[in-house]
């Protein structure tokens, strides 16, 4: 009997212009979306080499290690990222290595094409926050009172039929209409990613299936919602308009405001203010490393290269105790505001959870690794890079010259011209994504709220259809 319900609203919803149509749409925004994030991969990649090969370029013909002051590390782009952007392209991708000194990035995606700033990407997020949200709304929203409208739902219970049965039927039925069908253009799409050169690893595969996942239970969502609103009310027009409404919270309002409530109940320092200490603090430290520089006496007169290796030792003791100060700042600083923006950041998210939409995103950018910790982690990885660069540069030139140190040369007339540096020596920056197992808990909390939305609907659906009047 369950069976033969499924069937039934298959074929109901299969067989109309309507599914075709919105299949059809559906079924294009799929494939754009992982054809565009192909060929989003391709460009990003060709920019990422270029920036690591311009790197290198400006230290051709460099004579001296103490003269390299310029190099830098890029975030390299990360296959799904392409697909479910998060914030990969809001924060910066470019960080300056000097050696010692607190790592910052600049250069965002967004920052240099501001026309994606203002209209964003067409990603599987998106496909599945919008327009698959929409569709489980347009196929489901008349799911009960339209076959009463339709005289149909008193000719299916002329039969022993049980509400249960029905109810289940229908809610199976009109998934599978929306979710089976759909995952054909997931496939291709799956297939476009090899074929364009999109290397993806086995993690990297299962992290895509989790994704596609948790896009059906999102769109889950919204087809228990529809069925339940449509067994609340009497007429399908009522229903629409109050599925409509519920969307536009859900998606639209609740994780915006969600934000914007936890951005005024909890204060973080800003980052002018920040900036704004360790610029006093720096202007003070340098004041005072001048004072001392001017008092600098050799205790070796006469050997003139005795006396710039006393001198260099002096600097980079100087520089190392400001280095010590500013990083005691910095790191007060950036505790007490990633302390007040963790507590801002949960009660931000606690709040967005109430909305399906916000768990979709949150457990996506999770698993493609665009999620709001891909900043934090690239800096990480920033900074252990930086003390490697910082060890390296020691070893060659017996000093850190990061940080505002002087350095000064003695000319050494020989008549032999210097051999240039080979700039492959330095070491070599290796960003390693964020693993699944640290994002696993956090991705597994999200797909539980989704399926836990879509437990509530469903029983809201029973209960609401076991009282419904047939007539």
């Amino acid at each position: 009997m369950l069976t033969h319900i499924i069937s039934k609203e298959l074929r109901d919803i299969i067989g109309t212009a309507k599914f075709a149509v919105t299949f059809g749409v559906g079924a294009v925004l799929i494939v754009f979306a992982f054809l565009a994030g192909a060929r989003n991969y391709q460009a990003s990649m060709a920019r990422y080499e270029a920036a690591k090969g311009e790197n290198m370029r400006k230290l051709d013909g460099v004579t001296d290690w103490i003269s390299v002051r310029d190099n830098r590390i890029f975030l390299p782009p990360q296959p799904l990222a392409s697909l479910v952007a998060g914030v990969s392209n809001d924060i910066g991708r470019t960080v300056q290595i000097e050696g010692r000194g607190e790592v910052s990035a600049t250069d965002s995606r967004y920052s240099e094409e501001t026309a994606l700033a203002g209209f964003r990407l067409l990603d599987l997020d998106f496909v599945f926050q919008i327009v698959l949200s929409l569709l489980g709304i347009l196929f489901a929203y008349d799911a009960v009172n339209g076959e009463k409208e339709r005289g149909t739902l008193g000719l299916a219970f002329a039969n022993a039929l049980p509400r249960t049965v029905y109810i289940t039927g229908k809610v199976l039925g009109t998934f599978l209409a929306l979710a089976v069908p759909l995952l054909i253009p997931v496939l291709i799409g799956c297939a476009i990613l090899p074929l364009m050169r999109v290397p993806l690893s086995s993690d990297e595969w299962i992290r895509l299936a989790l994704i596609i996942l948790a896009g059906l239970l999102y769109t889950g969502v919204f087809v228990t919602l529809s069925v339940a609103v449509s067994s609340l009310t009497s007429r399908s027009s009522s229903s629409f308009l109050f599925l409509l409404v519920i969307w536009i919270f859900a998606v639209l309002i609740i994780p915006r405001a969600s934000v914007l409530l936890a951005g005024r109940a909890v204060d973080v320092l800003s980052v002018d203010e920040v900036a704004a200490r360790k610029a006093q603090l720096g202007r003070q430290l340098f004041a005072e490393d001048r004072e001392k520089t001017a008092q600098f006496k050799p205790s070796a007169t006469g050997d003139p290269g005795a006396m710039m290796k006393e001198f260099q030792q002096f600097m980079e003791k100087l520089a190392d105790e400001r280095d010590k100060k500013m990083r005691e700042l910095s790191t007060r600083l950036n505790e007490e505001r990633h302390n007040a923006q963790q507590v801002q950041e949960r009660l931000a998210l606690g709040l967005a959870r109430f909305s399906p939409s916000a768990a979709l995103s949150l457990a996506a950018g999770g698993l493609a690794g665009t999620s709001l910790s891909l900043k934090d982690h690239f800096l990480a990885s920033a900074g252990a890079y930086q003390a490697e660069f910082g060890r390296f540069m020691l070893e060659k030139t017996g000093m850190n010259p990061g940080g505002g140190t002087i350095v000064m040369r003695m000319r050494n007339d020989t008549g032999e011209k210097p051999k240039p540096i080979n700039p492959y020596e330095l070491p070599e920056f290796r960003y390693r994504p964020i693993r699944l197992a640290d994002v696993f808990q956090g991705v597994l909390l999200n797909l539980a709220i989704l399926l836990a939305f879509n437990a509530v609907f469903v029983a809201v659906a029973f209960r609401a259809f076991l009282r419904y009047d047939l007539r």
